[in-house]
């Protein structure tokens, strides 16, 4: 790990590792059972041991946590359960200290309800600049405004007592912000020039192909009966055209500090958008840096099928001078190593009712962290990967915090199995998570004592040590990080097998049978033991040539 003086060049968000901390879950300094930001402050050493270049810190502002804190009623301070701008600014000048960056999230398409502008809104008449600065519309022969459906459930309009409807494209406690008010425009632009001055290497920019909706606000589609969830190519308020103009914008922003001593600020996009054309679109030279993949990460254990993704990806973003950025889990996702220990077709759905092989899963989460750390461009990984935690899929009902439980009127669990907080040491709940034996505000599993940062770190055959194998043999490979990639010839149907210059190849045996390895080549690194010169099934290996 390099230190704050030789920190990487301007372009190291292009190959860099990035590491997901959702705050609420990650490390509780208090003892209240809620993570904060002295907990991050006190893992930074961890973090910095793991190998990677930044944190992604998801929401930390002031919110009443109806959607995890994506639900924000103050966007220039800290929840206080999370902490202070003292504590915020100390992480920041600690972290840069040790070489690592941070990046924090923007929520731009919507707020709390409990934002003051929200606030005045709804005491506002209908037609008043206060309502102008959301969506409030009046009702359509009786009915919502259109028959849009929100994410989490149900209809994304919400009437209120004088008979106007607001948009909330996600929660009801979420109402959309309207990008067509300059007001707007210029809060966001106060918003990240607040938190770049601080010293933010960058933000995440939630749901980034949301904001612009068309004015005229058709109806959508029905698919079986419903309205259509997919975002489809023109739809009234996913991947409009406006939302480029926003980029842009912010991109300018990021751009005036480039000549400062920190270097230049970056954005990375969530824009689940496919095909990869799509998603290019958003890194244009003049618009965010980086887009998440989220096309690998829904993508079955299947060697065509991933390089048919890889390729796609790839290529569409080499087009418009853009790296790729590998993502395997993050917060909103089923946990991989639970994801790759079922039937492909239900891996993303299912929780507690799919039956799961979680040893398969582990060896296929392994393979696959390779894979990701192997590709060409930048990766993210989320908090606990690096451990093999497995989702948590028998979370009790009187838990469940994820507003799709209530939004789906108790028929889908959400988010919660993987936002569990994370094991750092000890025997039994709540492994080290907190200062004391109070427990976290999420259940820990009882079986989580081998996976605990504590046992894998004694363990050299972990998936913790294989992350850290994995992270420094990148970092000292210049093959690795951003650059090309030549998929090698003559390798059988279940196996992908790609070189990189100068040296390196990576071979991931996705089926059951062993592959026998070059003879010639030099064993870096592993997923599972190489007996005998062979690769087994479910394995990858990283070779020096």
């Amino acid at each position: 790990m390099t230190d704050g003086a030789t920190r990487p060049a301007d372009d190291w968000w292009r190959s860099a590792v990035v590491y997901q901390v959702y705050p609420r879950s990650f490390a509780d300094a208090d003892g209240d059972g809620t993570g904060d930001v002295n907990g991050i402050r006190a893992r930074l050493p961890y973090l910095a041991d793991l190998g990677v270049d930044a944190l992604w810190i998801s929401p930390w502002y002031p919110s009443p946590l109806l959607d995890g804190g994506y639900d924000v009623s103050d966007y220039r301070d800290i929840n206080p359960e999370f902490g202070t701008l003292s504590d915020a600014d100390a992480l920041i000048a600690e972290a840069h200290a040790l070489g690592i960056r941070i990046l924090i999230d923007l929520v731009p398409n919507h707020c709390s309800w409990e934002h003051p502008w929200f606030k005045a809104a709804l005491k506002a008449t209908p037609g008043s600049p206060e309502r102008d600065l959301f969506w409030f519309r009046d009702g359509k022969d009786g009915h919502a405004p259109t028959n849009w459906p929100a994410a989490f459930g149900g209809s994304a309009w919400q009437q209120i007592d004088d008979g106007q409807w607001y948009l909330h494209l996600f929660d009801i406690s979420q109402p959309d912000w309207n990008w067509d008010n300059p007001l707007v425009v210029e809060e966001f632009d106060s918003i990240l020039r607040f938190w770049f001055d601080r010293g933010i290497d960058g933000f995440r920019i939630d749901v980034a192909d949301s904001m612009a909706k068309d004015p005229s606000l058709p109806d959508v589609p029905l698919k079986d009966g419903e309205p259509t969830r997919e975002k489809y190519v023109g739809n009234p308020f996913y991947d409009q055209p406006g939302v480029h103009t926003i980029h842009q914008r912010w991109r300018a922003i990021a751009d005036e500090y480039a000549g400062t001593p920190q270097g230049p600020r970056v954005f990375v996009a969530e824009a689940w958008l496919s095909p990869a054309e799509r998603l290019a679109q958003y890194v244009r030279s003049n618009e965010l840096h980086s887009a998440f993949n989220f096309d690998v990460l829904r993508c079955a254990w299947d060697a065509k099928e991933l390089r048919e993704v890889i390729d796609h990806t790839t290529e569409s973003l080499w087009a418009v001078g853009a790296p790729a950025t590998w993502v395997l889990s993050n917060h909103d996702t089923i946990r991989h190593r639970t994801r790759y220990g079922r039937d492909q077709r239900e891996a993303l759905e299912g929780a507690g009712v799919v039956p799961t092989d979680l040893e398969l899963g582990r060896r296929r989460a392994r393979a696959a962290a390779l894979l990701e750390l192997a590709l060409p461009g930048g990766a993210y990984i989320y908090q606990g990967d690096e451990l093999g935690l497995p989702e948590v899929e028998d979370l009790p009902e009187e838990v469940l915090d994820d507003p799709t439980w209530e939004r789906s009127g108790h028929t889908v669990r959400g988010r919660d199995g993987c936002r569990v907080p994370i094991p750092w040491s000890g025997s039994e709940p709540p492994y080290g998570f907190g200062t004391g034996e109070g427990q976290p505000w999420l259940p820990q599993p009882a079986d989580w004592a081998p996976l605990t940062a504590e046992a894998e770190a004694g363990d050299p055959n972990s998936h913790l040590n294989l992350y850290k194998a994995a992270l420094r043999v990148r970092r000292d490979q210049d093959a690795l990080g951003e650059g090309r990639m030549t998929w090698d010839a003559d390798v059988p149907a279940a196996v992908l097998s790609f070189t990189r210059d100068p040296g390196f190849r990576c071979i991931v045996n996705l089926g059951e049978q062993p592959v026998a390895l070059p003879e010639s080549a030099e064993i870096l690194l592993a997923s599972e033991p190489v007996i005998d010169g062979t690769l087994p099934g479910d394995a990858t290996v990283w070779l020096k040539i």
